[in-house]
Parts: C-alpha cells; sequence; structure tokens
C-alpha cells in the first residue's frame, strides 16, 4: 500500500489544522481565527485500503522570539526533514509578501515533492501568479483531489501506525488542547498565546475519569479574565472539557481546573509545560 508522512506547512492561520481535521475526519489540532494556534507537531493519521497518509500538522512559520518560538519552528523543520511529500498552504483572499514568496522557492530547492495548496476557496480570492492547488474545507472543494495527488506521491510501504488511530498523541495531549482551544476562542486576543496547559494529574477506572489540569498565564490580571465574573468562564471551559472527555472516552468524568501565574514561562525551558 502506499504510505508515508506529509509535512504541513504555512503561515499562521493558513488553514493547516482546518485541512488536517477534514481529511482526517476527527479533531486533531486546534482551529481558530488566532494567529500562531498549533504549538506542537501533531500527527493525524488517514488510513483506508490502498494508502496511509501520516500528516504532520506544523506550527505557523514565523520568527523566533522566545523559547517558545524557538520550540515551534525546531517542528517545523524536524517535519520537512522527515516528510515523503510537503504541502505549502497559502490563503488565496490575501497577497503574499516577498518574504514567504521567497520561502517558497527556497522550499522547493530543498524538496523534490512540494505541493501549494491555495486555500479558502470559497471566498473572494485574491489574483495570485504562483500555481497553486485551491481548496476549500468549508465546501469540501479540492480536497479529494488533493489527497489523491498526495497519495500518488507516496511510497509503496507497510503502515506506520494502526489501522484504528487517528493521531499519536495522548489523551491527556488531546484534552490540554481541548482547554487550549476554548481559551484561544473564547478570551481576549493577546492572553491566550500567554497560556499554558497541563494536565497534572490523570486517573482513570473502567467508570469515570478523574483529571486535574493547570491553566498558566503570565499576569494575575489575565488569572481574573481567564476565571471570567463569578467563574462564569472557567465553568464554561469545565462544562465543554467535561463533554469532550466523555465522548472522547465514553465515560463519566471529573475535571478540575486551577489557574496559576507564571509570569516568565515563555522564555524558561518549556519542556517543563509540556512543549
Amino acid at each position: 500500500m502506499k504510505c508515508g508522512y506529509v509535512a504541513v506547512l504555512g503561515q499562521p492561520n493558513a488553514g493547516k489544522s482546518s485541512l488536517v481535521n477534514y481529511v482526517v475526519g476527527e479533531e486533531v489540532a486546534i482551529v481558530s481565527h488566532r494567529r500562531q494556534t498549533t504549538r506542537n507537531s501533531i500527527l493525524g493519521i488517514k488510513t483506508t485500503e490502498d494508502y496511509q497518509i501520516v500528516f504532520v500538522d506544523t506550527p505557523g512559520i514565523h520568527h523566533s522570539k522566545n523559547q517558545l518560538d524557538k520550540y515551534m519552528m525546531k517542528n517545523v523543520r524536524s517535519a520537512i526533514a522527515s516528510a515523503d511529500v510537503v504541502l505549502y498552504l497559502f490563503d488565496g483572499t490575501k497577497e503574499m509578501d516577498e518574504e514567504e514568496i521567497d520561502y517558497i522557492e527556497n522550499l522547493k530547492t530543498k524538496c523534490e515533492t512540494v505541493i501549494l495548496v491555495q486555500t479558502k476557496a470559497d471566498k473572494k480570492q485574491f489574483a495570485h501568479t504562483m500555481s497553486a492547488h485551491k481548496i476549500s474545507v468549508t465546501t469540501g472543494e479540492g480536497v479529494q483531489e488533493l489527497e489523491q495527488q498526495i497519495v500518488q506521491l507516496l511510497p509503496e510501504n507497510q503502515p506506520l501506525y494502526d489501522e484504528e488511530l487517528y493521531t499519536d498523541k495522548s489523551v491527556s495531549f488531546l484534552i490540554a488542547e481541548k482547554v487550549r482551544g476554548f481559551l484561544l476562542n473564547n478570551i481576549d486576543q493577546e492572553i491566550p498565546h500567554g497560556v499554558a496547559v497541563q494536565v497534572e494529574r490523570f486517573y482513570e477506572t473502567d467508570k469515570l475519569v478523574e483529571i486535574d489540569i493547570n491553566i498558566v498565564c503570565e499576569r494575575d490580571q489575565h488569572k481574573g479574565i481567564i476565571i471570567g465574573k463569578g467563574g462564569s468562564v472557567l465553568k464554561q471551559l469545565g462544562k465543554e472539557t467535561r463533554e469532550y472527555v466523555e465522548d472522547l472516552l465514553q465515560k463519566k468524568s471529573m475535571i478540575k481546573l486551577f489557574v496559576k501565574v507564571d509570569k516568565d514561562w515563555r522564555l524558561k525551558n518549556i519542556s517543563q509545560y509540556g512543549y
């Protein structure tokens, strides 16, 4: 069968996570209107009788400013090095700057199998001169054709993962990303990128799972916003997290959320925060 790794690259908010989730058919990565949503390289796995595509959804390409940024860009480089196929996605509704064009041209010289993908084809498009495969995950336009193009470029190989798996990430990781996704989409613009989420405790029995989750932010005022007036934001977050966990694990859950302040967490060894 055809099987291999596909690195999904592009600027923040180009639609990388949306494409991976659409093809895999599961919520593997956070989708948000915010930039730099993805921090880790997340595997999304699509398996059929004839092929297995292992998508590596990477953080958006940007300049390094702190330890977290450097970690994210290291993940991008690693994904490119191990990929059988590289997808470079760009927002079809916006004009590319010279820096992005130069990056794409440089990428072509380093990778033999680069597919350019123009996203958001259901919206009014900018008149790009660069030839690319147009897709829309809203309407499904061009996605199946893109998938078949990828398959043609993959090597003949044995499956890399069991057919029932759709990601390589742990349950704890998926839950932490669900919490971070809620924060990205529901609180003030600048705060979510200064937030880390840790699953501190995970205890599971046949009928129940107990999970303690730390939300680490950079300022005391951010802590108040995350908690919300009368605890309103945290209550809604707890409700949505509990529903997600119970759907994921098919059992009752008890979720405890704790908000803590560490003003320099992005400048430290970020491995202590699960990144």
